[in-house]
């Protein structure tokens, strides 16, 4: 389990949903705050925001290694322009956070690197989130988990090997509490490449909570995703796709957010429990069970038959399993057609 803000997340919980914004604040900030707004209509938890400028994450080369390759989102940009339309701006992170906790949401950040961290605790957020990219970045890893702040990180791409030190570093730098996300990094990830059966796997693995940071357009993975164990659901989120923006291809807009944390409510009520035996409601039901049944007038020393007795609903006579018992004996009365059979009527 893990707490954030007092909250425990973990099975047995209800799902943790984090609206990402990422690059949907089209460096507005009044439409941002109106996208944190409709995200806590549409049921968000927590907004989540990523934390970087384009000199913090990458440098400014027009080189093939810093270009998107064909087939991709953003094919043929550099990383340096594209971070720089998609990051933002770190003076508003804390106005934002103030913002997200007045309406009663958490606030935190994706640091993609050591000043990023420092400016994070400096804001005071109730947890670190470890992108999937950054999986690898032990050292950024580990300043994380020294703060002794909740550790969420995000899988993508990552072999169980990489999860393993990843994991491993964090715990020895002195986190307590990790969580992983199951993930898909590709934009927008495919219904085939989602993998979902890895959440079980992960749970198993490392006895860690286990939630899903989802690509995928649509809402069905999220969903399908906590019927399997998932604990968290991170969605990138937008006001609408119709805003062009680095995310907005492959984000959700309010409605379909609120969707999405309708039918999770819903998905965390049917998973109850494991139980046996009728519930409160079926009680009511058992009366339509099969019972044995006089079919035919019978006459006092008549012997009960297949012709006279039989195994039909509702079931207010003897259970079926005594048919056998009680065929050959004896009718200690008359019983009339449509009696349920009882003990009493047999010699």
């Amino acid at each position: 389990m893990m707490i954030i803000n007092n909250r425990p997340i973990g099975l047995g919980y209800p799902t943790y949903m984090i609206a990402e914004i990422s690059a949907n604040h089209h460096h507005n900030f009044e439409e941002t705050v109106k996208t944190i707004k409709q995200a806590k209509l549409a049921g968000a938890d927590a907004i989540k925001l990523q934390t970087y400028t384009a000199d913090t994450i990458t440098i400014k080369k027009d080189t093939a290694p810093f270009r998107h390759s064909s087939g991709s989102l953003w094919e043929g940009r550099t990383l340096y322009d594209l971070y720089t339309e998609a990051y933002m701006p770190w003076e508003w992170q804390p106005k934002l956070k103030e913002i997200v906790e007045k309406l009663g949401m958490d606030f935190f950040s994706s640091a993609f690197d050591p000043t990023a961290v420092d400016f994070l605790e400096e804001l005071g957020v109730p947890v670190h989130k470890i992108a999937s990219f950054e999986i690898v970045d032990i050292p950024l890893i580990e300043k994380m988990a020294r703060t002794g702040k909740p550790l969420i990180i995000s899988t993508g791409m990552a072999t169980i090997g990489e999860i393993e030190e990843a994991v491993t570093a964090a715990k020895k730098a002195g986190a307590t509490q990790i969580a992983l996300l199951k993930c898909t990094s590709a934009y927008p990830a495919s219904a085939e490449d989602m993998n979902l059966r890895t959440i079980p796997h992960l749970i198993d693995t490392f006895g860690l909570p286990v939630g899903l940071s989802d690509h995928t357009l649509g809402v069905v993975s999220s969903i399908t995703s906590v019927a399997l164990g998932a604990c968290i659901v991170e969605k990138h989120f937008t006001r609408s796709r119709s805003v062009p923006g680095p995310d907005s291809a492959f984000s959700i807009e309010p409605h379909e957010f609120k969707e999405m944390v309708e039918a999770i409510r819903i998905t965390e009520k049917a998973l109850g429990k494991i139980h046996y035996g009728p519930t409160g409601d079926e009680n009511k039901s058992k009366i339509f069970r099969r019972s044995l049944f006089v079919v035919k007038d019978i006459k006092a020393g008549e012997k009960f038959t297949n012709d006279n007795i039989r195994s039909i609903r509702p079931g207010n006579g003897l259970h079926p399993k005594y048919l056998g018992g009680v065929l050959g004996r004896i009718a200690t009365q008359d019983i009339a057609s449509g009696t349920p059979l009882e003990w009493t009527h047999v010699g």
